[in-house]
């Protein structure tokens, strides 16, 4: 739930998720992405503060070696 509600840009969501104690660290099937890593690749500025606020890894790695960082950075 927390990685979609992150793709999609539902702060709200993401916020009580994240009260409820969602799993900050889970990855996602295909590329392994965290819910940080997806919400800098989608440039979601707000879910990124939460999640980081929340305690989430900057340094967490995909399949790919990318980090949350490497996807900001690629997102400008």
């Amino acid at each position: 739930m927390l990685l979609f509600a992150t793709e999609v840009g539902q702060e709200m969501v993401v916020k009580m998720l994240l009260e409820k104690g969602a799993r900050l660290e889970s990855k996602s099937d295909a590329v392994g992405q965290t819910a940080l890593s997806v919400a800098a690749m989608m440039g979601h500025q707000t879910i990124l503060t939460l999640l980081l606020e929340g305690g989430a890894e900057l340094e967490s790695e995909d399949t790919c070696g990318r980090t949350p960082l490497s996807y900001a950075v690629f997102k400008g």
